[in-house]
């Protein structure tokens, strides 16, 4: 019951840095040092999308899982509607390549923003 709660826990906390590093840079608005963390956190996002790589959260996610013997993602409001989200289906490399890119946009988009409001 415990690992499946820190799963769990790991899930939210993979889709809050997903949203952080998407939309962060609007937190620059509030306080200027937040440039800090979510310049990192953007470009880690991009990275692993371009590289088609895993967030190191998900080994660790499902080893998890593995260890409290939950029969993969059914059962709980997580798997079933936040899981697709950070895995969706059918997801590949092209597709993680357009994930990659988007983010860099919104981020550009987010940071223009910022600028001008700032300014």
């Amino acid at each position: 019951m415990l690992y499946r709660f820190l799963a769990d826990l790991i899930v939210i906390f993979h889709l809050l840095f997903i949203v952080f590093a998407i939309l962060g840079g609007l937190l620059c608005l509030w306080r200027r040092w937040c440039v800090l963390l979510h310049l990192p956190a953007a470009v880690w996002a991009a990275v692993i999308e371009f590289k088609g790589g895993y967030c190191p959260l998900t080994p660790l996610e499902n080893r998890l899982r593995d260890i409290s013997d939950t029969e993969g993602y059914e059962g709980g409001f997580i798997e079933h509607y936040l899981i697709p989200v950070i895995y969706p289906p059918g997801l590949t490399h092209e597709i993680q390549n357009v994930l990659g890119a988007m983010a860099i946009v919104i981020n550009i988009c987010v940071y223009l923003y910022v600028l001008k409001q700032k300014l």
